[in-house]
């Protein structure tokens, strides 16, 4: 959609909305429709060519009015999480679909989402542990739990650890700066060994410093085997598994307990929109669940609806899933997956441009669009380098340290990006190198 049809859209969207506030009296305050009533009326996965503005719009006022805002907010979501879950082939033991025991959520982040899960873990081995020794107390528990995260793990994990009141142990990555059995291992023989109570576990794929990826298969086992709460935080990587030439890097979700992505990353859903599966939504439910008599209502014991209250931390949402609609009919999936190439090709010329040059080194493998750069030299001159860099303001990068090093970071993420850019970014980056180099010179 180009800026003049976007102009006209939502000069549309304005008449849709002021004509049904002028109408609104002639609506009925509490829907018709029976739990249920949505996924028979939508197709059983996202299409794969676009379909047209006009009729998405017509399906908003058949489909979605006559149950908004409830059962439809409720049904959607859970319709588009199943669209979503086999867009990227995740097992069936992931999906809701023919009454299974998992299901997917959005939340409002990735940060949310390892909170939750950790959350919902901790409960669990709680409860676990107190039906087989019920003299054990809460706290008695609480201060020998354990949870694990690779070293190049999100800071939003180390936080879920404080707001969940356990300690949170780093294993160290490896050259690839991926977690590995073996390391894993050792910790876990470890921490037992010291009276310990291992029971969550979070891998990364698609680490934010370098766009590195946990061995789900080396670890995944272990994980299953130890009884440990595995959750697999892809949030920027997920988007590419809709691609089948990337979705060996999801190879090992099999053995999670729960994994989630950000399509408002890189899936051009607007922020806020982070989908995460549970393979059984009971672990969920039942750490969060609560029921005050105003939030009862008739159907709650029907298991006939999905009551998302009970998944996540805040009682209110949004109508998250009606905007996951909108893109996923808009592009339809080869125009998403279309979308996705189109970045990790450019992400690779970037890449070819900085290896022609022999001033610059590439310090990971390139396999998104997430380009890691620097000056071969010392931390200081790439210092130097990002001040000059985004102080002029014609582009912004942000750096993080592999080990010792101080490393540029190139992502190509607008939705409008193209080649021209690349190469513009490209020549501003050399010219003000030169500066950097000449400077250290004299």
């Amino acid at each position: 959609m180009n800026a003049s049809e976007f102009r006209r859209r939502g000069k549309e969207m304005v008449d849709y909305v002021a004509n049904y506030m002028e109408g609104i009296e002639g609506r009925q305050v509490y829907p018709d429709v029976e739990p249920g009533y949505l996924r028979p009326l939508i197709p059983a996965a996202a299409p794969q060519e676009p379909d047209t503005f006009e009729d998405i719009i017509n399906d908003v006022e058949k489909i979605i009015m006559p149950g908004a805002a409830s059962p439809a907010c409720t049904e959607l979501e859970t319709v588009m999480m199943d669209w979503l879950g086999k867009m990227l082939e995740l097992p069936k033991a992931f999906l809701n679909e023919k009454a299974g025991e998992g299901g997917g959520v959005i939340q409002g982040s990735a940060s949310e989402a390892t909170l939750v899960a950790l959350l919902a873990a901790r409960t669990k081995v709680i409860h676990r542990l107190q039906a087989a020794s019920p003299e054990l107390t809460q706290a008695a528990i609480m201060e020998k739990l354990v949870a694990y995260s690779s070293d190049q793990a999100h800071s939003s994990v180390e936080r879920a650890g404080l707001i969940g009141g356990v300690k949170l142990k780093a294993i160290p990555s490896d050259g690839n700066f991926a977690m590995r059995a073996s390391a894993l291992q050792e910790a876990l023989e470890r921490d037992k060994a010291a009276g310990l109570i291992p029971f969550f576990m979070v891998a990364t794929l698609g680490t934010t410093t370098c766009c590195s990826f946990d061995n789900l298969l080396e670890v995944g086992p272990i994980c299953n085997k130890e009884d440990i709460w595995l959750h697999v935080d892809a949030a920027y990587a997920g988007s590419a598994f809709i691609c089948p030439e990337f979705r060996h890097l999801l190879n090992g979700v099999e053995f999670a307990d729960s994994f989630n992505f950000n399509p408002h990353k890189w899936l051009l859903v607007n922020f806020d929109c982070s989908a995460m599966w549970v393979k059984k939504r009971t672990d969920l439910t039942g750490a969060f669940r609560l029921d005050p008599t105003y939030l009862k209502h008739s159907h709650q014991d029907s298991g006939l609806i999905t009551d998302y209250r009970h998944w996540q931390i805040p009682l209110g949402r949004r109508f998250r899933s009606l905007k996951m609609w909108f893109v996923f009919r808009m592009y339809g999936v080869k125009g998403l997956q279309a979308y996705i190439r189109k970045h990790v090709q450019l992400s690779h010329e970037f890449e070819s441009l900085v290896r022609q040059d022999p001033r610059f080194e590439i310090c990971v493998e390139v396999i998104l669009g997430l380009v890691c750069f620097r000056l071969k030299g010392s931390n200081k001159v790439n210092e130097a380098l990002l001040q000059r860099i985004n102080s002029a303001k014609k582009i912004h990068l942000v750096p993080c340290h592999l080990r010792d090093k101080f490393v540029l970071r190139f992502a190509i993420c607008s939705r409008t990006v193209e080649s021209a850019h690349v190469q513009r970014a490209w020549e501003h980056i050399k010219e003000l190198a030169a500066d950097v180099l000449r400077a250290e010179r004299e």
